[in-house]
């Protein structure tokens, strides 16, 4: 594995871990911790985003038309 791919796989690692420690919706839950849970998925996935645009421009290109043809653009 290329230097590249190493990287995108431990930014996406830290996405997915981001988003499973998603507080459970009901009634323990608060705004506060709602806010810093979702600012810290956010960061995580403007991070992989901005990662994957810089150093995979063809496959950006590509997902950009799959995601346009599942919206009918």
């Amino acid at each position: 594995m290329d230097k590249k791919t190493k990287e995108c796989v431990k930014m996406m690692r830290g996405l997915v871990s981001a988003i499973q420690g998603a507080p459970f919706p009901g009634g323990e839950i608060t705004t506060e911790l709602y806010s810093i849970w979702y600012e810290h998925a956010q960061r995580s996935a403007v991070e992989c985003f901005e990662f994957l645009n810089a150093n995979f421009p063809k496959e950006q290109a590509e997902l950009t038309k799959s995601i346009d043809k599942l919206l009918d653009k």
